[in-house]
């Protein structure tokens, strides 16, 4: 089951292991429960504090199996096999039940265990999902801090029976306690959030708090990051405000174009960009929406909770998503056959037919994704030829469960109203509306910058929304500067963000010296005229 290098990384986790652990399997006759039985008996040879073990239980979903500290009611849960992008979380369950610390701020941890109530959570993955871990083992460490948290992490992908009844079509999507509690990408934090009603609060009083910052970033991704590790080395007092750290680069399957980093992908690139800033005196605040930015010597960034900053320079790294087609159906179906990340959904979809809308390079990518998947795409795309490039091209026209058609505009996603059954389209040439029936919808049609809530004349935004800066990365208020996909610069890619938010910290650093000079002038002629 496991190849020769993932056996050994595992023998040296392993050996981590501080507390006994018990493996309770749950199983059947089926190939998948023999696949699951392998690997967990390779897993009980590497270490003398694992334990293994089958039960018959017929309330348990068959194949999964259990992670028990011995002689605890400490246990977190898995139905099916969690390998691909779920090996980390299994590998992290298995260390931290076995007592190995777990790595989270002391305050995060107490308010996990003061927690009051029972919590039942259910979480439905997929093996190809980026995204889905951060779930997974999010509420796994939850449910090893406070047992009154139960988790169980599910493989849609196996259990289709379940995601069917459940009409499930994004994940990851969380149950509690047999309702649906979130779609997407969650951190501890944001689903401790969620549970403890007056975190926010607490928080918005703990950011009014704060002194002002020489420097405060709005926006976590590859501009905000690189612009917090140049502000830092200058030695100034700097700060990061975040939606959550990472930005649309967490949404990202692979990176093959970051100078000196060969290939990675999404997750892991954001995970060393925080790293990275975390290495300087920097005051990272994540989790926190920017509603409002308000000039003046000071500039103040007011926040959704309540709360607000202030700070003598600002640097807007807030960052782009998905475009939307904007037509009927398209919100009202999201998460429930309308997608944009076709390899956290994709595997949903099995068997099914689906469209991709957008015949761009992330298009054209995306319909020979799901192509091995699905059993028929439709590739609709409003110019006349295709966009993207011609290896792409040429490998969707080889396959032969895809169907490409040109000179069309999208005009509707139709369903049932629970979830989507077909997509309305007209074509442009001679005006006639056809009808393709299918399940799933996938949006791949650019990016919008992530600037709504500056609409109101903080600062200059061009006709696409975009923040307008020169080539200093000044915007049009005097100390604000901006930086990355939602700016006005061209080609929206990581590495050309990460060298803007340099230029934009530089730029501010700048700013700052020329105002305290100015200050000192000032003072010193408002003193001699006082003297004369």
């Amino acid at each position: 089951m496991l190849d020769a290098t993932l056996k050994t990384q595992l023998n040296s986790y392993m050996e981590m292991l501080r507390q006994p652990i018990e493996i309770v399997a749950y199983l059947d006759d089926s190939q998948k429960s023999t696949e699951l039985r392998d690997l967990l008996r390779e897993i009980d040879g590497m270490s003398d504090k694992i334990t293994l073990s089958e039960r018959d239980d017929d309330n348990q979903r068959k194949p999964s199996f259990s992670i028990n500290r011995s002689g605890t009611d400490i246990s977190v849960q898995f139905a099916g096999i969690p390998m691909g992008h779920e090996f980390t979380s299994l590998v992290l369950a298995l260390l931290q039940v076995g007592g190995h610390p777990i790595k989270l701020d002391e305050t995060v941890i107490e308010q996990i265990r003061n927690l009051d109530g029972d919590y039942a959570f259910e979480t439905y993955f997929s093996l190809s999902c980026q995204n889905c871990p951060d779930v997974v083992q999010a509420l796994n460490t939850m449910s090893i801090i406070n047992p009154r948290i139960r988790h169980v992490a599910i493989d849609g992908a196996l259990y289709q029976d379940e995601v069917d009844a459940r009409q499930i079509m994004s994940v990851p999507t969380m149950f509690l306690n047999g309702d649906v509690f979130g779609q997407g990408r969650s951190s501890v934090e944001e689903i401790l959030a969620r549970l403890d009603t007056g975190a926010a609060d607490r928080k918005a009083q703990e950011l009014n708090a704060k002194d002002p910052y020489d420097v405060l970033i709005v926006g976590g991704g590859p501009a905000g990051a690189a612009a917090a590790v140049y502000a830092a080395r200058k030695g100034i007092r700097t700060g990061v405000v975040a939606e959550r750290f990472g930005g649309q680069v967490l949404d990202t399957m692979a990176i093959e174009n970051f100078i000196s980093v060969k290939e990675t992908d999404g997750p892991k690139f954001a995970a060393a960009l925080e790293q990275h800033v975390q290495a300087y005196d920097v005051d990272i605040m994540n989790l926190q929406q920017a509603t409002e930015l308000v000039p003046g010597k000071l500039t103040e960034i007011k926040l959704a909770n309540g709360g607000s900053l202030k700070a003598r320079t600002v640097i807007l790294a807030t960052g782009a998503r998905w475009r939307e087609i904007n037509v009927p159906g398209e919100r009202q179906y999201r998460n429930n056959g309308v997608a944009y990340c076709p390899h956290c959904d994709g595997p949903l979809f099995k068997g099914k037919r689906v469209a991709v809308i957008g015949g761009g390079n992330s298009g054209v990518e995306a319909a020979i994704d799901l192509a091995g998947l699905v059993k028929h795409v439709t590739l609709i795309e409003y110019g006349s030829a295709l966009r993207a490039d011609a290896v792409l091209q040429r490998k969707l026209n080889s396959m032969p469960n895809v169907t490409i058609i040109t000179s069309a505009q999208t005009t509707e996603i139709n369903g049932d109203g629970k979830k989507v059954s077909s997509l309305t389209y007209q074509d442009r040439a001679d005006k006639e509306i056809h009808t393709i029936e299918l399940e799933g919808v996938f949006v791949q049609i650019g990016l919008v910058p992530n600037t709504e809530w500056l609409k109101g004349g903080a600062v200059a935004l061009s006709k696409h929304g975009e923040i307008e800066i020169d080539a200093r990365g000044q915007t049009s208020v005097p100390g604000v500067f901006a930086a990355g996909d939602c700016t006005t610069v061209p080609y929206k890619q990581i590495v050309i963000s990460a060298g803007d938010g340099a230029k934009a910290a530089l730029s501010a650093f700048d700013h700052l010296i020329r105002t305290s000079v100015s200050e000192v002038e000032e003072a010193v002629s408002q003193a001699e005229t006082a003297a004369a």
